[in-house]
């Protein structure tokens, strides 16, 4: 009876397939990505830089500028995962245009690797930070080569970014209107919506489990 049940189980875990890209979108969530090709994305630099393949988004390294979505969000809740390489750099646009850097004309969610970055970094370029703007509370990356779990908020004039269960950055746009506002007009209260995307730097970043809610 033992070897039986024993070779069902077997059976079952072969005929199951395992996918990736997790299970699919939380309850309330779509899903950005199809999880087999750039449908509905499109590139801001070289398009072959980005692929998709097994339920992850890729760019191979530098030159691909940014590969944003072809849809416009305002307020939302973006959660996805990301795998980052030694000596890594990439990073999360939101309420961007598609022309200018997602840095300014938008936010940028920075993503990097904060302890093998050959030189030092500013405390607003570590991972999590709103770039150039609101520095993250602390550091909280997963090892290198494993998946980091990321969690964007944007609710009006408020930006929290979660990586893997910390709160990294809570903060209020208002508050940094005075000191960043000129060169980053992508925090103005003006700009209320823009594209999603991300960043092809230097090396290979992988991007899974893309999910959004808009609030």
């Amino acid at each position: 009876m033992q070897r039986t049940l024993l070779l069902s189980v077997v059976l079952l875990v072969i005929a199951v397939p395992i996918h990736a890209g997790g299970d699919g979108p939380p309850k309330g969530f779509e899903t950005l990505f199809n999880g087999k090709d750039l449908a509905g994305w499109k590139a801001t630099g070289k398009m072959e830089v980005w692929g998709a393949e097994k339920g992850v988004i890729y760019c191979e390294g530098g030159g691909g500028g940014w590969l944003m979505t072809e849809k416009e969000y305002g307020d939302f809740e973006l959660r996805l995962d990301y795998k980052m390489p030694k000596g890594g750099n990439s990073g999360v646009g939101i309420r961007s245009p598609l022309k200018g850097d997602p840095a300014y004309v938008g936010m940028e969610i920075q993503l990097i690797d904060d302890e093998g970055w050959p030189g030092g970094l500013a405390k607003w370029q570590n991972t999590g930070a709103i770039y150039n703007v609101v520095p993250p509370k602390k550091i909280n990356n997963k090892a290198i080569g494993e998946w980091n779990a990321i969690k964007i908020v944007a609710k009006g004039r408020q930006i929290t970014v979660v990586n893997n269960g910390e709160t990294l950055v809570d903060a209020n746009l208002d508050d940094y209107v005075k000191e960043h506002g000129k060169k980053h007009p992508g925090i103005l209260e003006s700009n209320t919506k823009g594209h999603v995307g991300f960043q092809s730097y230097n090396k290979r970043v992988e991007f899974r489990n893309i999910y959004l809610k808009a609030l």
